[in-house]
Protein backbone atom coordinates (compact mmCIF):
# COMPACT_ATOMS: atom_id res chain seq x y z
CA UNK A 1 0.00 0.00 0.00
CA UNK A 2 2.83 2.34 0.56
CA UNK A 3 4.36 1.67 -2.68
CA UNK A 4 1.25 2.85 -4.26
CA UNK A 5 0.84 5.91 -2.60
CA UNK A 6 4.26 6.70 -3.87
CA UNK A 7 3.07 6.12 -7.50
CA UNK A 8 0.07 8.05 -7.25
CA UNK A 9 1.69 11.38 -5.63
CA UNK A 10 4.57 10.61 -8.17
CA UNK A 11 1.87 10.73 -11.10
CA UNK A 12 -0.08 13.71 -9.53
CA UNK A 13 3.11 15.78 -8.85
CA UNK A 14 4.12 14.96 -12.87
CA UNK A 15 0.89 16.29 -14.00
CA UNK A 16 0.96 19.42 -11.98
CA UNK A 17 4.16 20.09 -13.51
CA UNK A 18 3.01 19.66 -16.91
CA UNK A 19 -0.01 21.40 -16.73
CA UNK A 20 2.12 24.38 -15.13
CA UNK A 21 4.77 23.82 -17.65
CA UNK A 22 1.96 23.60 -21.19
CA UNK A 23 0.53 27.21 -19.55
CA UNK A 24 4.03 28.88 -19.87
CA UNK A 25 4.79 28.23 -23.11
CA UNK A 26 6.22 32.34 -24.24
CA UNK A 27 9.92 32.75 -24.76
CA UNK A 28 11.94 34.18 -22.07
CA UNK A 29 15.38 35.52 -21.53
CA UNK A 30 17.43 32.44 -19.76
CA UNK A 31 21.53 34.13 -18.01
CA UNK A 32 23.88 31.57 -17.72
CA UNK A 33 26.98 31.15 -16.51
CA UNK A 34 29.40 33.46 -19.90
CA UNK A 35 26.51 33.88 -21.98
CA UNK A 36 22.83 34.41 -21.98
CA UNK A 37 19.94 32.94 -24.42
CA UNK A 38 15.79 32.87 -25.45
CA UNK A 39 14.74 29.55 -24.43
CA UNK A 40 10.38 28.62 -24.49
CA UNK A 41 9.79 29.13 -20.37
CA UNK A 42 8.37 25.21 -20.90
CA UNK A 43 11.64 24.00 -21.28
CA UNK A 44 13.36 26.16 -18.76
CA UNK A 45 10.40 24.50 -15.95
CA UNK A 46 10.59 20.83 -17.38
CA UNK A 47 14.81 20.87 -17.54
CA UNK A 48 14.77 22.52 -13.90
CA UNK A 49 12.17 19.36 -12.43
CA UNK A 50 14.72 17.02 -14.00
CA UNK A 51 17.63 18.21 -12.83
CA UNK A 52 16.17 18.78 -9.25
CA UNK A 53 14.76 15.11 -9.34
CA UNK A 54 18.22 13.88 -10.78
CA UNK A 55 20.29 15.64 -7.68
CA UNK A 56 17.99 14.07 -5.15
CA UNK A 57 18.28 10.92 -6.76
CA UNK A 58 21.64 11.34 -6.42
CA UNK A 59 21.74 12.41 -2.96
CA UNK A 60 19.13 9.42 -1.60
CA UNK A 61 21.58 6.83 -3.59
CA UNK A 62 24.73 8.45 -1.72
CA UNK A 63 22.90 7.84 1.75
CA UNK A 64 21.57 4.44 0.92
CA UNK A 65 25.12 3.52 0.16
CA UNK A 66 26.25 5.06 3.06
CA UNK A 67 24.24 3.36 5.49
CA UNK A 68 24.66 -0.26 3.70
CA UNK A 69 28.38 0.40 4.43
CA UNK A 70 27.51 1.39 8.39
CA UNK A 71 25.13 -1.93 8.64
CA UNK A 72 27.96 -4.05 7.15
CA UNK A 73 30.44 -2.74 9.46
CA UNK A 74 28.09 -2.70 12.61
CA UNK A 75 27.32 -6.34 11.96
CA UNK A 76 30.41 -7.38 11.90
CA UNK A 77 31.13 -5.74 15.26
CA UNK A 78 28.10 -7.20 16.73
CA UNK A 79 29.56 -10.61 15.19
CA UNK A 80 33.01 -10.30 16.93
CA UNK A 81 31.17 -9.12 20.63
CA UNK A 82 29.31 -12.06 20.34
CA UNK A 83 31.61 -14.26 19.62
CA UNK A 84 33.89 -12.50 22.81
CA UNK A 85 30.65 -13.16 24.42
CA UNK A 86 30.44 -16.93 23.67
CA UNK A 87 34.05 -17.46 24.24
CA UNK A 88 34.23 -16.11 28.17
CA UNK A 89 30.84 -17.96 28.68
CA UNK A 90 28.62 -15.10 29.11
CA UNK A 91 26.37 -16.04 26.57
CA UNK A 92 25.87 -19.37 24.80
CA UNK A 93 26.16 -20.29 21.26
CA UNK A 94 23.04 -18.32 19.50
CA UNK A 95 22.13 -19.71 15.94
CA UNK A 96 21.70 -16.19 13.77
CA UNK A 97 19.76 -16.67 11.04
CA UNK A 98 21.01 -13.50 8.87
CA UNK A 99 17.75 -14.07 6.50
CA UNK A 100 15.61 -13.36 9.62
CA UNK A 101 17.83 -10.15 10.79
CA UNK A 102 16.39 -8.35 6.98
CA UNK A 103 13.00 -9.74 7.82
CA UNK A 104 12.51 -7.10 10.57
CA UNK A 105 13.94 -4.48 8.95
Amino acid sequence: MKGQTYVILAIVLVIIVAVFAVMNVESVEVDYIFWSGESPLILVILFSVLMGGIITAAAGIVKVYQLQKMIKLLKAENNQMRKQLEENGIIEAIDVNPADSNQMS
